[in-house]
């Protein structure tokens, strides 16, 4: 009997040994509830303008040219070729819609890297749509926001909630972003880390911006209270209490590496241009610091991380000019070679850890397309790979918008726009739709021309415009009546909208259009070349497809899909749809296996109506041209007909949306007669926008 309790005695101690060893890393206790329990990390990569596509049909895709990236998709997983952005593709947007799986209009930045506001007093103002996710915007509202004017539910909480700690490098609004406002927001005003950034702001940065760790109620990594702080959500729907995180490489670091910095995949102390370890900064991290620092996250118990990789198309020279490449340029390509042998050493680094495509779910996502603002290459047999492209005339076209209708139309209307390829105009005074100030603005907006530097053609500067009717369809509205703009143009591909502040006439002394050659991508617009992203999948539960190029997707589909695979749910439905053409059958829930067909003809008819760059959407754009250069009986016309349009749409995509994320997440049944029904009603509505839509200039054709 002494023996039998001595052994069970030493059990004892087994188990609770196991249990401690368990609890000092993230993943012990992390319930990813994929089928068959196989899937225990995630690692989601956001990359950054990296194309799928050619940019020039003799020149390999940047994909292509990181061919070990390639290869891994191909062979393990999917990698989605007719995927697409929201409207209009912006970094911040396009990442945020990744993240949560809503269109911009329910997280409350839904036009670009900044926003505008109308002040009280009829002004406007700008602020950047980069800040951690629990801060308040200058219009007294959460920067994040959702439709019903709260907080929107943050990308964490799903994970964090099953027990496992998410950890974030780089990634927009997972982790502070802005001294001071972030810091005093999430540490408060009277902290070492307020003080620091009020007396050391360059160390600051370093220290506190962009790494993070949400972590689970029960991890170790965030039991140490001298760098833990409260993970507070005030608005996440059923609460978020008595989490904890850790903000910045200063809290972050000695819970991942105690002994030493972080270092990147080559073996360097990560840290900023001045020497200080931690984040490098916003627009710095190399891939090799990025993935080197998710990196040792995973290896400290970390289940689940997220990183972000830089534009490989700009850099800075060594006199501190920025520069530009194009297609097939020798740097660019040396630069995306860089990427691919990165990838490859991370790749075995974590495999070497037993973090496996047998035991990790791998997403890819790009936030944006691009569009190469350049003339033909020299020579114009180049291919990048055996002989070396140069562009003699590259750079985007910087117009001044605000000097151009004083000397077209000598229209002086008082408004501000957001810099971009896609303004988005803010009338001072905020009038109405239908005010003659905005009516006319609108016009003369939509009537530019501006002779081409690099063409020599003269371009309709502003083919597209949506006024706030059009936006509202297309998911570029906020709940807050002040970030509301009077309306948004897109301009044709090469330019870059600005103001100059002052109406001088756009004189052969003194043009309103200049090349920028430290510029030479353009982003935000509505052209297919940068709205046509990319997104990948592979690890337990993805089918082994390659390149699938049969199914249409927008960003907000890779949410839903991505929980799908591991068994999450969110506390809100999403916009976006889970893509089960691409999940193995054994890994669906139930009630979509044997009901996949009506599942599909509903989703299918579903993107077509309700994303931003679906048919209708598209309809809708040109419609919102075609109206804004009308009558003002025909605008009017137009609105209340749009409003109509858009409230039916609502209506149905509310019920579809619900009904397809109620199947997957929701267990279920596919109603088979309720689908088909709402199926049909979707098609209708789109096909009866498609009738409206005139033949001409501005047909949707033209985005395609």
């Amino acid at each position: 009997m002494r023996h039998s309790a001595l052994h069970l005695e030493a059990i004892r101690w087994l188990i609770f040994a196991v249990i401690l060893a368990g609890a000092s890393n993230g993943w012990a206790t992390c319930e990813l509830r994929s089928a068959g329990g196989a899937i225990k990390h995630v690692v989601q990569l956001q990359f950054d303008n990296i194309h799928l596509r050619r940019d020039d049909p003799n020149i390999a895709s940047d994909v292509e040219q990181m061919p070990f990236l390639y290869a891994f998709l191909i062979e393990n997983g999917v990698l989605a070729g007719d995927h697409h952005t929201s409207l209009p593709s912006n970094t911040a947007t396009d990442i945020l819609t990744i993240l949560t799986g809503v269109y911009p209009d329910r997280t409350g930045v839904p036009t670009s890297d900044n926003f505008g506001y109308f002040q009280t007093d009829g002004s406007v103002g700008f602020t950047s749509s980069f800040s951690y996710w629990t801060a308040i915007a200058p219009d007294g509202f959460p920067q994040m926001l959702t439709e019903a004017g709260k907080m929107a539910p943050a990308p964490w909480v799903a994970f964090t909630r099953a027990g496992c700690d998410v950890g974030t490098f780089g990634v927009a609004n997972l982790a502070i972003e802005s001294i001071p406002s972030d810091i005093i927001s999430v540490f408060g005003a009277g902290t070492p880390e307020a003080a620091e950034a009020a007396a050391d702001p360059t160390k600051a940065k370093a220290d506190f911006l962009g790494i993070a760790v949400h972590c689970a109620q029960a991890s170790q990594l965030c039991a140490n209270a001298a760098h833990a702080r409260p993970d507070h959500l005030p608005d996440e729907p059923g609460f978020y209490n008595n989490f904890r995180a850790l903000f910045g490489n200063a809290h972050v670091q000695p819970a991942i590496s105690p002994n030493s910095p972080v270092r990147d995949l080559d073996h360097k102390i990560i840290q900023d241009a001045y020497g200080d370890a931690g984040f490098p900064g916003l627009a710095a991290p190399t891939a090799s610091q990025s993935l080197g620092y998710v990196a040792t996250m995973l290896e400290a118990g970390v289940p689940v991380v997220y990183a972000h990789i830089n534009d490989p198309h700009n850099g800075i020279s060594v006199s501190g000019a920025r520069q530009s490449f194009g297609p097939g340029e020798a740097v660019y390509d040396r630069r995306l070679g860089a990427y691919d042998r990165t990838f490859e050493r991370f790749i075995r680094r974590l495999e070497a850890d037993g973090i496996t495509k047998a035991n990790t779910l791998f997403v890819f996502a790009s936030d944006e397309g691009g569009h190469f603002a350049g003339g033909a290459p020299v020579p114009k047999t180049c291919d990048g790979a055996t002989l070396a492209c140069t562009y003699p005339d590259q750079g985007e076209i910087n117009v001044f918008v605000d000097r151009l209708l004083a000397t077209q139309f000598r229209n002086v209307t008082a408004f501000d726009i957001h810099f971009d390829t896609a303004p988005s105009f803010f009338i001072h005074g905020n009038p109405s739709v239908a005010a003659p100030i905005t009516r006319a603005l609108e016009q003369d907006v939509g009537k530019l021309t501006v002779v081409n530097p690099i063409s020599g053609r003269t371009d309709l500067l502003m083919p597209f415009i949506a006024d706030r009717t059009a936006m509202a369809f297309l998911h570029m509205t906020s709940s807050s009546p002040a970030r509301k703009p009077s309306f948004m143009a897109f301009s044709a591909p090469d330019y870059f909208a600005m103001t100059a502040g002052n109406l001088a006439d756009c004189s052969s002394q003194s043009p309103c259009a200049e090349r920028d050659p430290s510029y030479s991508w353009t982003h935000g617009n509505a052209a297919s070349d940068m709205s046509l992203a990319w997104f990948g999948l592979a690890g337990p539960g993805v089918r082994k497809l390659g390149l699938d190029e049969s199914v249409f997707s927008d960003h907000t589909d890779i949410r839903p899909t991505v929980l799908a695979l591991l068994g999450l749910v969110d506390d809100y439905v999403h916009d976006g749809r889970v893509l089960t053409e691409w999940i193995e059958p054994s890994s669906l829930a139930p009630q979509l296996r044997g009901n996949q067909t009506s599942f599909l003809d509903l989703a299918y008819a579903y993107k077509a109506l309700n994303a931003p760059l679906g048919k209708a959407g598209t309809n809708m754009l040109a419609l919102s041209t075609q109206a804004v250069q009308g009558s003002d009986q025909d605008y009017a016309s137009f609105v209340a007909m749009l409003d109509g349009a858009t409230h039916a749409r609502d209506l149905l995509a509310q019920e579809i949306k619900s009904r397809l994320d109620e199947a997957a997440f929701g267990d279920k049944p596919v109603n088979v007669a309720r689908t088909t029904y709402l199926a049909r009603s979707a098609r209708a509505l789109v096909q009866s926008m498609t009738e409206l839509v005139k033949d001409d200039a501005h047909s949707a054709s033209s985005m395609q």
